[in-house]
């Protein structure tokens, strides 16, 4: 059986668009039945729409309330109803509702090999730490920020003449890779 994905995404969608070109080479036996996003004027809605995705854009208006937003988010996912849901480049914690509805079956990437740098910055957090190895992890999202239970992990080495954005480049290169592992995975988990 298929596993049914909807990805969450902010931005240029380059982890949802490696995962879409892995089920098209038939490297993953999933689909991915929405894209969502917190940001209308994301890229990755428009890949997924040149590929006939449904792509819908779900903002947090400035000062809203976030648990109406969280509330709306969980049905507007609900409806497409997956069995997966990939936080790819999410800039938002998801809440309690979310959570209450799809926790323990969504899954997040992060540029860091955690629980060492979470948050929003870990290729800079490296950086500044001096590590010589950094990475990339997927983990089952919880309450916390970055603190679900570990599912993979790649290293990256830091090389001396890194800089944030370099880092994180070769580190975007090994999260694509686990995504499109841990969505492969899930359905020989989760049958």
């Amino acid at each position: 059986m298929t596993t049914k994905v909807c990805v969450l995404l902010s931005g240029s969608g380059t982890l949802c668009q490696a995962l879409l070109d892995a089920i098209a080479d038939g490297e993953v036996d999933a689909e991915v039945v929405a894209v969502v996003s917190d940001q209308a004027d994301a890229y990755g809605l428009e890949r997924a729409r040149q590929r006939g995705i449904p792509a819908v854009a779900h903002p947090l208006p400035r000062g809203g309330d976030r648990a109406r937003w969280d509330r709306e988010l969980t049905e507007l996912v609900a409806g497409f109803e997956p069995d997966l849901v990939a936080s790819a480049g999410f800039m938002k914690l998801v809440g309690a509702d979310f959570l209450a509805r799809f926790g323990g079956r969504t899954i997040n990437t992060h540029p860091a090999l955690l629980p060492s740098f979470p948050g929003m910055h870990g290729p800079r957090d490296a950086l500044r730490a001096g590590v010589k190895v950094s990475g990339a992890t997927v983990f089952v999202v919880d309450a916390g920020v970055d603190t679900g239970k570990i599912l993979l992990q790649g290293a990256v080495d830091v090389r001396d003449d890194d800089d944030v954005e370099s880092l994180h480049e070769r580190i975007k290169v090994v999260e694509r890779g686990l995504l499109i592992q841990a969505v492969s995975e899930w359905k020989k988990e989760h049958p």
